[in-house]
């Protein structure tokens, strides 16, 4: 006891000391930005000193920079517009907006062949060319994926223009910054103008696009209808979560800053673009994943990797937010980085595995309900026994798969399951001895499925319950009885089954004639009733026997009573029979054939078997 409470006191005597030494760090470093305000002048001169060295000056850079840029983007432009016209299809236009970058650049780097020598110009150049060149491919990308978005709305443009100011303004900030790194531009003066001039202007545009389109944005988290509660708050927090994000992450980057450990530019501005993204991300994929659902062509393998795209989507943003926390928290307290990213590359495979099966599993779950006719809003007779099946196959699938890579993820950590599976195995038998209603529920489900006592969409009728059948769980099966209500009967209530959806159904129907009818007459009606039922598209394929006379069944107070049968498929019999009554009796009136009621007054006579 001594041992560990000695051990937990280092553990907090560390803690303290690695915040006392970020503390430490972070007020050293904000002396030092402070400090170099003080030392701008000197490197303004330094720097005009390093362009006269090359042999050039300020004005004529920034001039020839203009000249390149705009030679640059109009030789894009020209190339993207021609291209367009002939390339039609995702995957062409992405080869035609490569091919119109890499041809832009080609003209840039020969235009800036004349307007500078070798040396730093002709590289600061080079920069420019690349960095103009890749922001029309960002912008494009951007503005086809925002247009193309199937929860596109007319404001969708106005957000991708937006976002392309905001974008290209850090992009700008990037390729000036590089550009005073190349001249050896001194760390206060690139400090104060990346800050003042670049950062700040960015984050600003960010938050104000978010909350002058936080509508569009909404709109976007939320989806179509019909959608779940808690999807409908996040759409509604999700604009103040991204100001809330943006607000922490510019933060973040000026502390990491300030500790002497800048983060990537491109890294951040590419995490706040995913961020705002992700909602159109998400549902461009999972529109193409359910397009390809309803294409039998499709692979369950090819669908389910379209599915898990979406995962790798969150696990990409996961990441570049790690990327902009964990370095600095890492180099503050000492934390060996390359450790955390072994470890969140093991999490990151196992879930991303898992999530593929999870997706391969519900495909084919999803595959099997197509082929046996389930569809949302309408259930009909299954036509395969796998068909019944599939809902508790999928629950415990999924469950299994979750549960193994949970357990996956406490290895890859270095955790002992052992024991955790020991106790589980424990506490799950001693839910067993104290739930023995729920046990034999379960087991009493599980032999009657293994029966095939059920499917969905049977109609059947238990101890104290009938209807058809609409779910299958675990422990009970729901019935939904013709005229509404829902009754919930778990397994263990079953003491035996009827079911009425099985194979065939023989209807039979009875007439009370009067006694001096024509039974030949009535016979041969029967006869021409059920071929016209055979001609019937929409009811022949129910029918297995046609309807036919069987005669005189009874003679009851001086009346015949005639009946007719048909044998027919479960869930077609009462159509049939509709049809049959109608014909019946027109064919009646049409013949002069009286149909009497049965007597209500009077003794009954003995009925008489034909």
């Amino acid at each position: 006891m001594a041992e560990e409470t000695s051990s937990a006191a280092g553990d907090v005597t560390a803690i303290v000391s690695g915040v006392e030494q970020l503390i430490e760090r972070f007020v050293t470093g904000l002396e030092s930005r402070i400090g170099q305000l003080r030392t701008i002048g000197s490197e303004l001169d330094a720097l005009h000193a390093s362009f006269a060295a090359g042999g050039t000056s300020f004005a004529a850079l920034v001039l020839q920079i203009v000249l390149v840029v705009a030679v640059t983007s109009a030789a894009f432009l020209f190339c993207r517009r021609w291209f367009g016209r002939r390339h039609e299809g995702a995957w062409r236009r992405l080869f035609a907006l490569l091919g119109a970058a890499f041809i832009a650049i080609v003209v840039g780097v020969v235009v800036q062949r004349f307007l500078a020598a070798e040396g730093l110009a002709i590289r600061t150049l080079r920069i420019w060319i690349v960095a103009t060149s890749f922001s029309w491919v960002v912008f494009e990308a951007l503005h086809a994926l925002l247009t193309r978005s199937p929860l596109g709305s007319g404001r969708l443009g106005k957000l991708a223009r937006d976002l392309c100011v905001a974008i290209g303004w850090g992009l700008l900030g990037m390729a000036f910054m590089s550009t005073l790194r190349l001249w050896n531009a001194g760390s206060g003066l690139r400090d104060v103008l990346g800050t003042v001039l670049f950062v700040l202007p960015a984050f600003a545009l960010f938050i104000w696009i978010v909350w002058y389109h936080r509508g569009t944005l909404a709109g976007a988290v939320a989806g179509s209808k019909p959608r779940a509660r808690w999807h409908g708050w996040l759409a509604r927090l999700w604009p103040a979560m991204i100001v809330g994000f943006l607000a922490v992450t510019f933060v973040t980057t000026q502390i990491a800053q300030t500790l002497g450990v800048g983060l990537p530019a491109g890294t951040v501005l590419l995490t706040v673009v995913i961020v705002f993204l992700i909602p159109h991300i998400d549902a461009l994929i999972a529109n193409r994943a359910n397009v390809a659902m309803e294409a039998t062509r499709v692979s369950v393998v090819g669908i389910a990797l379209q599915q898990t795209l979406r995962f790798g989507v969150l696990v990409v943003m996961v990441t570049m937010l790690g990327a902009i926390w964990a370095s600095p928290l890492a180099s503050g307290f000492g934390i060996d980085l390359h450790s955390i990213t072994t470890e969140a590359l093991h999490i990151g495979l196992i879930t991303t595995g898992a999530a593929f099966v999870w997706n391969l599993l519900g495909t084919v779950m999803a595959r099997i309900s197509q082929r046996d006719g389930q569809t949302a809003g309408h259930v009909v007779a299954p036509s395969s026994r796998l068909g019944t099946l599939v809902p508790l196959i999928g629950w415990v699938g999924k469950s299994s798969i979750a549960a193994l890579a949970f357990l996956s993820i406490l290895v890859s950590l270095g955790v002992n399951v052992w024991p955790l599976i020991t106790g589980l195995s424990v506490f799950g038998l001693a839910i067993g001895f104290g739930s023995q209603t729920l046990v034999k529920d379960i087991v009493s489900g599980l032999f009657f499925l293994l029966d095939d006592a059920f499917r969905i969409g049977e109609y059947i009728e238990t101890s104290g319950a009938k209807g058809t059948v609409e779910k299958i769980s675990v422990r009970s099966v729901t019935l939904r009885n013709p005229r509404g209500p829902v009754a919930t009967v778990p397994y263990g209530q079953i003491s035996k089954v009827v079911n009425f959806s099985r194979d065939w159904a023989i209807e039979k129907i009875a007439f009370r004639l009067a006694f001096d009818a024509d039974m030949e007459l009535v016979r041969k009606l029967f006869k021409k009733i059920g071929q016209d039922l055979l001609a019937d598209p929409e009811l022949a394929p129910g029918i297995i026997e046609t309807f036919k006379s069987q005669g005189i069944a009874n003679v009851e107070d001086g009346t015949l009573v005639v009946r007719g049968k048909f044998v027919a498929r479960p869930g077609d019999v009462s159509a049939i029979r509709r049809a049959v009554l109608k014909a019946v009796h027109q064919a009646f009136r049409d013949n002069g054939i009286r149909v009497v009621p049965k007597p209500l007054t009077g003794d009954p006579a003995p009925a008489v078997e034909a």
